[in-house]
């Protein structure tokens, strides 16, 4: 089964205890075929990857795969493959500068919308596409829209921008996917450009978000660890918000809250996520 997670917060030196606190929902089995997995995160301002596009084991799990990641933002991915062979070129997240993707779900008739939807993105970033899967070209149709906006060099992208690039982009799959009768995309995806991550649900799977705020949350993160604690005294001032979809099981605990179908979800550093019709 596929997994897509997302986590942002305000305690780099946490991040890893924040998803090892809520390991067991972020593990993805296996079904009989090898997954491929990718991590994607942030270090001082600089966008770092690791990516292993054949995994043989029946369990992959993505909280200790990021065990040793120092990072106020990380985007993680498991990969059952859908469209395009197990490669790397096909792992996500995919990355083009500072913007980081990732998408879980198949654009309906891709094979057929393929070459047109290409075609719809500038050469110069038609280029960067080295892979087979619909999500690397929804991700380059999404940075075209940040380029005729003339938001696509570095630097923080306001949340209104990104969420009406990421609406447009899905209008642009969904007209040329209608023409032959399909159905619209049933996908999750998170994006983000280091300062913020926007995710979309539209899918037939679950995406929830858990929100980690104040001193008893970050009690319990920190647990019975008297040198982490020293270093933190202002605990009462964590934040984070994990959001993740695509789950084997229900999350083991109540905490999570369920995002609804045709949503677009904005998570930063110290606030509560916001949620929007897409």
């Amino acid at each position: 089964m596929a997994r897509l997670f997302g986590i942002i917060g305000n305690r780099p030196d946490l991040a890893a205890r924040v998803l090892a606190f809520e390991g067991e929902a972020l593990k993805a089995r296996s079904r009989d075929t090898p997954l491929g997995w990718g991590l994607a995160f942030y270090q001082s301002g600089e966008v770092l990857m690791r990516r292993r596009p054949i995994d043989e084991r029946a369990v992959v799990d993505l909280a200790a795969l990021a065990s040793d990641v120092r990072a106020d933002l990380v985007l993680g991915h498991v990969r059952h493959a859908t469209v395009g062979p197990l490669r790397t070129e096909n792992t996500h997240p995919f990355r083009y500068r500072q913007w980081i993707f990732a998408q879980t779900g198949t654009i309906a008739d891709f094979d057929h919308v393929r070459e047109r939807l290409v075609a719809s993105v500038p050469d110069f970033l038609r280029s960067g596409i080295r892979g087979d899967t619909d999500a690397e070209v929804l991700f380059h149709i999404f940075l075209s829209f940040l380029h005729d906006a003339g938001r696509l060099s570095d630097g923080p992208v306001e949340a209104s921008l990104i969420a009406e690039a990421l609406r447009s982009s899905l209008a642009v799959v969904d007209g040329m996917t209608s023409e032959g009768g399909a159905a619209a995309a049933k996908i999750n995806l998170m994006v983000s450009e280091g300062d913020k991550l926007v995710a979309v649900h539209r899918g037939d799977t679950a995406m929830r978000l858990r929100v980690f705020s104040g001193k008893g949350d970050a009690d319990a993160v920190i647990g019975d660890d008297p040198q982490l604690r020293r270093k933190i005294p202002e605990v009462a001032r964590t934040h984070f918000t994990l959001c993740a979809s695509d789950f084997d099981d229900a999350p083991p605990n109540g905490r999570w809250k369920a995002v609804p179908d045709c949503a677009i979800v904005t998570m930063s550093r110290d606030e509560d996520p916001r949620i929007e019709t897409l």
